[in-house]
């Protein structure tokens, strides 16, 4: 049994392996076939192309890779039509992968969107088109349900995997005893984003950044978890231009929830990696720059005045947000040493991430996979009907 999949970055790939093993195990001969990361590879997904292809953000960025997206796109459009899939999931990705699944549905192969399109902060005009291209959106927060229904979409609330995987609590002194770090020294975790393209904005930024807050905090050693080759090279180019003792930075292979176990405050571009922080009660700062043609476009869509998931979840501003021009390396700098000085707003930022763990721990694995089974079970049968005619 084939199901098509396909994912577009580090965080879907972590949604599609949880995706892959719950089905398996309810269906363990399941095929899964399309654009999958390491992690939905290790799980036993087939990648037709590299997940890296699809890892690109902001208007004018995607306006650069357009062709080779385009073709990519055409070329999984013709193999799911000629192996026809008895469901294909698109995984995060709604620019890339709404467009598949209209086509798809059209020619009447089931298609979930796990990951609803965020019309609750921008683009709330897509819903009729989300409406013709899914047979049923999975998604991660339950306030999203109700925008979902209320337009006619099937929808189911699944929870999000990364709050059934991180405890509730834990011993973040035991975390910084694993990874021999000093008791007293401040250790601040950068993660400056996945992808190439948010790397090529953020490396100078998140170092400079480094390089300030150290002139504020000498003994503070940094935690930098970078998911790719690609990502690491462009970090270390940035290091190397500044004048950083490289003592007070530490480099990983991923491992970005070892980093946030260990931080006292993080500073993090935002996406998924801030709702991984507050999962980790781990105090940040968030921020992000775009180029500015790309960020002037999206700002004009946006209907929430926050981005950061843990702001748009508490419906107030729960973390600092420090975007485009206002991401400055002094003003993200004082930012941190205020955090790491404030234990009263540490305090209030960790309590508000206590409660958004608890509404996000659902048992997202046995949820998606009964999400996904109705499909197979109807694509079982149809398939028997037609042996046995």
């Amino acid at each position: 049994m084939k199901i098509g999949i396909v994912a577009g970055e580090t965080s879907g790939d972590l949604l599609g392996a949880s995706l892959i093993k719950a089905v398996r195990r309810q269906v363990p001969e399941a095929e899964f076939v399309g654009i999958a990361g390491p992690r939905m590879q290790s799980a036993g997904a087939h990648t037709l192309f590299p997940m890296e292809k699809l890892a690109v953000r902001g208007y004018v960025e995607v306006l650069r890779h357009f062709r080779e997206l385009l073709s990519i796109r055409k070329q999984l459009m013709r193999y799911f039509l000629s192996e026809r899939p008895s469901v294909f999931i698109g995984i995060d990705a709604p620019d890339f992968n709404l467009g598949l699944e209209a086509k798809l549905k059209a020619a009447g192969i089931p298609t979930i969107q796990y990951v609803g399109p965020q019309v609750w902060a921008w683009r709330a005009d897509r819903m009729e088109g989300i409406k013709r291209a899914v047979s049923r959106v999975l998604t991660l927060f339950p306030f999203e349900t109700e925008l979902y229904e209320r337009a006619g979409v099937p929808v189911s609330f699944v929870g999000h995997p990364l709050a059934d995987m991180v405890p509730l609590q834990f011993d973040r002194a035991e975390a910084r005893a694993q990874m021999r770090l000093a008791r007293t020294s401040p250790v601040i975790a950068l993660l400056p984003g996945s992808r190439v393209s948010e790397l090529q904005y953020h490396a100078q930024l998140f170092v400079q950044t480094a390089a300030a807050l150290l002139r504020k905090q000498p003994e503070a050693l940094f935690l930098v978890p970078l998911v790719s080759q690609p990502t690491r090279s462009l970090f270390e180019q940035a290091l190397a231009s500044s004048d950083i003792d490289p003592e007070r930075v530490r480099l990983m292979h991923a491992h970005a929830q070892h980093a946030l176990a260990c931080a006292d405050v993080a500073l993090v571009a935002s996406g998924t990696a801030t709702l991984e922080a507050a999962l980790f009660k781990c105090p940040m700062i968030i921020t992000y720059r775009l180029s500015k043609l790309s960020y002037y476009l999206m700002s004009r869509k946006m209907t929430l005045p926050f981005v950061g998931l843990p702001n748009v979840l508490a419906n107030e501003l729960v973390v600092p947000e420090y975007m485009q021009d206002n991401a400055t390396p002094e003003k993200l700098a004082a930012a941190l040493s205020d955090l790491l000085g404030d234990k009263e707003a540490r305090n209030k930022m960790l309590e508000h991430f206590a409660r958004l763990h608890e509404s996000l721990r659902q048992d997202n694995a046995e949820r998606t996979a009964q999400a996904v089974l109705p499909y197979l079970h109807v694509a079982s049968r149809a398939l028997t009907g037609a042996h046995a005619a």
